[in-house]
């Protein structure tokens, strides 16, 4: 039987787990599969510097083309994955071709959620983030003057929001929830955001729903608002969430919950099938969890592939995430699930603080705002697996936490 690796998916979980694979000396055969007509490559700049032409496209791949000549990995693109057959260990591609696998990799990704086209949502304007088309696209509406309103208060509409601005666009972001960042962060930190936002010119409205997009010719001008009002907009960017993409997982038996269900060596059901990134749901903490996340996509596929050659363990995950707007930066380490208190403390420097989250008494994660030292500080002592109070961080310098 053959021993080649089929990879579905062509974003960073992949490109991870193949990198790693063939640096722990592994040379079974090994293609990746991407239904995007591109090779490998990051996503985060897509909403900052490629929006607005300030990065070009090969800057953002996350292998040079070379690489997988140069280590035999066949990249597929512009192909899309429809069938998994886990009794012949196929997968079909549109088109008829079919890939035998002894081993077979789901790192599918999610996909943004839109407004439906009843309220308007298939209006030209209307806009989602994910890859490169999505951002192509913008791109070219993307221009000074122009009324955005970008729908959603989460990460990807902030930051999208903080480039229109600086770019010299009319800039609205409309939340349903009563404040911005209600699923991702405390309220502490959601003000800060707010107020970096506000002291921009944003129009941040929350607790505000849209009753639907309302458009001229099939192209965007507004957006009515549950109150009645009616605000004027050339463009709009959704930013609502995403899903994750289980279609062929649940189609082929695999167990699916909010994601494929995987162990903690990524495993599905099957253990011949591996799922990981945005798609993955996996054990941590005591439950099972999914972390959109560029720093997990890259952990956990590099943790897999080690595991797949018997050089590594279970995957324990690190969690950080950042988020870039204007000229700040908010870095983040850990998970806030489950927290019960939060203290906001200042940094050294005008417009640096941090919001520390605790559970049980204990710190369990951190949202710094140009504050490196407390993210840095508290990204270790996670790491580390050590126990400090809120009273340890009211009274002690942050270096003495670490002692």
């Amino acid at each position: 039987m053959s021993d080649s690796i089929v990879i579905i998916g062509a974003g960073q979980a992949a490109a991870a787990f193949a990198g790693k694979l063939r640096a722990l000396g592994s040379d079974r055969p090994l293609t990746i599969v991407g239904d995007e007509p591109v090779l490998p490559y990051q996503r985060p700049p897509l909403s900052k510097k490629y929006l607005v032409g300030e990065a070009t496209f090969d800057r953002l791949l996350l292998k040079p083309p070379a690489w997988y000549e140069a280590n035999a990995v066949t990249v597929l693109t512009g192909r899309r994955a429809v069938t998994i057959d886990r009794t012949r260990r196929t997968v079909g591609l549109e088109g008829g071709e079919e890939l035998s696998y002894a081993t077979l990799v789901l790192a599918t990704g999610a996909t943004p959620r839109r407004l439906p086209a009843v309220i308007g949502g298939d209006l030209r304007g209307v806009f989602t983030l994910r890859d490169k088309a999505d951002a192509d696209a913008l791109m070219a509406d993307f221009q000074p003057g122009r009324r955005l309103v970008v729908i959603g208060g989460g990460y990807v509409g902030l930051e999208t929001a903080a480039v229109a601005k600086t770019r010299g666009l009319e800039v609205t972001v409309v939340e349903l929830a009563d404040r911005i960042l209600k699923r991702v962060a405390a309220a502490g930190t959601a003000d800060l955001v707010r107020d970096l936002h506000r002291s921009h010119g944003v129009d941040i409205l929350e607790s505000t729903a849209i009753v639907r997009l309302v458009g001229d010719d099939g192209r965007l001008t507004g957006a009515e608002l549950m109150d009645g009002r009616t605000i004027a907009a050339d463009l709009a960017v959704v930013g609502i969430g995403v899903a994750p993409n289980t279609g062929l997982a649940e189609a082929a038996g695999l167990a699916v919950n909010d994601g494929i269900v995987v162990d903690q060596f990524a495993r599905t059901s099957d253990p011949d099938i591996i799922a990981l990134g945005d798609c993955a749901r996996f054990p941590y903490d005591g439950r099972l969890v999914r972390l959109e996340s560029v720093q997990n996509a890259f952990d956990q596929g590099e943790a897999a592939a080690a595991a797949l050659v018997g050089e590594g363990g279970a995957y324990v995950p690190q969690p950080w995430f950042w988020s870039d707007q204007y000229d700040a930066k908010l870095q983040i380490a850990g998970l806030h699930h489950g927290y019960g208190d939060t203290l906001a403390t200042d940094g050294p420097r005008p417009g640096s603080h941090a919001v520390w989250y605790f559970a049980s008494g204990a710190m369990i994660a951190v949202d710094a705002l140009n504050y490196p030292a407390a993210f840095v500080t508290a990204k270790k002592l996670l790491e580390a697996g050590k126990n400090v109070s809120r009273l340890d961080i009211e009274t002690k310098p942050l270096k003495e936490l670490l002692a």
